[in-house]
């Protein structure tokens, strides 16, 4: 998994200024749209085992723990897990914190999580469909998985290629005006499956490059179907009151999805067979 190997050391330069954009409240997608439907989403986890995939730093996991979850962090930036586990000598969660890659997590047993998230970072696992047989594999029976990613209809940027796949269109407001008129996101390719860098420049300590794929709904959905899930709910969050009155790039939000949150119920063995049936 060489990719991984470069992806993962992307993550491991970008450790100090992702978690000061993450810590120091920069990161108001986060605050004022995505966590809030998240938790949401999740409901009551007190008492629940919760895996928290490709937990970064580890904000989130944090929060995991503060509604009482017993939580278990992992990711494959050994740099952003020595920042997460300094964060937890700091302040005791009782989190455990695991370096491993999403696609290959022996160290954790069968059936050993009541939950797993994934906090918009399935996109940057580039061995997606094994990362989901991992999932599927330390659920317990009927456990939840529950994980946000861009929304893959709306997804804008450039692949390594250069090709774009969609760009926002904007006319110019009135003489003196703080910001932009949108005018609508122009998608340009929605289908395959595409290697976008990404380049981290506003907000950050230091600029930095990280590496993302656009997938389809199609590609998440079937990978989901192939390792014994089906979506039980599918959410797409829009900004809080807060963050639209004090961050007008959230505005936008209000019309186009930025993301997608997607709760998957793993099934059990015989009920897979028989839906496979039904098909056939």
């Amino acid at each position: 998994m060489a990719g991984n190997d470069r992806i993962s050391r992307e993550w491991d330069a970008a450790g100090e200024s992702w978690a000061d954009f993450v810590r120091e409240g920069k990161d108001y997608y986060r605050e004022e749209m995505n966590n809030p439907a998240f938790f949401n989403v999740l409901g009551d986890i007190a008492g629940k085992w919760v895996l928290d995939l490709a937990c970064g730093e580890g904000y989130n996991t944090r929060i995991l723990a503060r509604k009482g979850a017993e939580a278990v962090g992992v990711d494959f930036s050994e740099n952003l897990i020595e920042l997460a586990k300094q964060e937890e000598n700091e302040e005791r969660h009782g989190i455990t914190y695991l370096v491993l890659d999403a696609a290959d997590m022996k160290e954790l047993s069968n059936s050993q999580f009541d939950i797993v998230t994934c906090f918009m970072a399935l996109m940057d696992i580039e061995h997606y469909e094994e990362a989901l047989s991992e999932v599927s594999r330390v659920l317990n029976k009927n456990g939840i998985f529950v994980f946000s990613i861009p929304h893959p209809c709306f997804e804008w940027g450039k692949t390594e290629d250069a090709e774009e796949i969609a760009e926002w269109k904007y006319a110019e407001g009135k003489e003196g005006a703080q910001e932009r008129i949108v005018l609508g996101l122009e998608v340009k390719r929605y289908f395959g499956i595409s290697m976008i860098p990404v380049q981290w420049t506003n907000r950050v300590l230091r600029p930095f490059t990280t590496t993302s794929f656009h997938r389809t709904l199609t590609d998440y959905f079937q990978a989901l179907y192939r390792n014994g899930f089906l979506v039980a709910r599918l959410v797409e969050p829009k900004p809080t009151a807060k963050g639209v009155r004090e961050y007008p790039s959230l505005r936008k939000h209000m019309k186009i999805p930025h993301s997608v949150i997607i709760e998957a119920t793993k099934i059990s063995t015989t009920i897979q067979d028989c839906l496979n049936r039904s098909k056939g």
